[in-house]
């Protein structure tokens, strides 16, 4: 174990830095000082990353001119009529249908909160939805007493043991919480309570909350601990981890991102989730 950590945190020296940047979807909001563009264009990056990198780079850039280089105040301030500016926009499945639906969602979310931060925390359970979350179903649903005493956090003091699986569920029945959502942008945004890894809101997690000070990751969210980060698990990732022995689950779920960073947490309690880089540069470069 001593070697493997040896060899993991020299490659994330070699990767986690700025020129990692450049070809990477973490680009997109790098090009933003305003702490709800990188978040807005953050989230928008990390849910359209699939296929190319180069693609997805250019999908997200032609996602900005549309919202005319300013997305926090385009979202904020938007009239009905500039909304005809998103339409025939198109990546993979995701469509203009879709990002309609994207678009309302964070305009309703930046009238309460300052903060993207918030959609993951348990303050953003509002009254209004948390009937509706609670009957998503056992494997979606928290309790109805956890439900409770999660609403009373407050959301200036960093939440002790936040369990990130809880997070990302909640955060999916707050997403979905507007009346009206399309049905088919639910497949857009994944949870643990559906079997999935959460490859992009993990990513997405991990760019808001690490904090290294090497220029690559944001480090702007404080109320979630760098320790509680999962890994994302694609299928770089993931084959370089087998490889490794960090996976030996046979099927590609919730628990194997759970997995893989349980074993990296063996190498780095605080931040397990900083060997990413290494185990993506791996995969991606080729070397393994």
């Amino acid at each position: 174990m001593l070697h493997l950590k040896d060899f993991l945190d020299r490659k994330v020296e070699q990767y986690n830095q700025p020129g990692f940047i450049e070809n990477d979807p973490i680009c997109i909001p790098h090009q933003f000082s305003v702490k709800q563009d990188v978040e807005i264009m953050g989230f928008f990056a990390a849910v359209l990353a699939w296929g190319q990198r180069k693609t997805i780079i250019n999908k997200c850039r032609e996602l900005i001119d549309r919202m005319d280089g300013k997305p926090y105040a385009f979202i904020i301030g938007h009239e009905p009529d500039d909304l005809k500016g998103l339409l025939g926009f198109k990546h993979r499945t995701f469509n203009d249908t879709d990002l309609l639906y994207f678009v309302s969602f964070f305009r309703a979310h930046y009238e309460r909160f300052n903060s993207l931060e918030d959609a993951f925390l348990p303050s953003s359970m509002s009254s209004e939805f948390r009937e509706d979350f609670l009957m998503e179903g056992k494997e979606e649903a928290v309790s109805s007493q956890e439900m409770s005493s999660n609403v009373c956090y407050q959301t200036e003091l960093i939440r002790p043991n936040l369990k990130v699986e809880d997070a990302l569920n909640r955060f999916r029945a707050y997403f979905f919480s507007l009346p009206d959502y399309p049905t088919r942008t639910r497949k857009h945004i994944s949870s643990p309570a559906q079997k999935s890894t959460c490859k992009r809101l993990n990513m997405f997690l991990r760019w808001m909350v690490r904090n290294d000070l090497r220029g690559v990751d944001f480090g702007i969210w404080k109320r979630i601990r760098m320790s509680e980060l999962i890994c994302p698990c694609d299928v770089h990732v993931e084959r370089v981890a087998r490889h490794l022995g960090l996976i030996t689950r046979k099927q590609t779920d919730w628990n194997t991102a759970v997995e893989l960073t349980d074993n990296l947490r063996l190498l780095d309690a605080n931040d397990p989730v900083k060997y990413d880089f290494a185990l993506f540069g791996l995969g991606v470069e080729g070397e393994l």
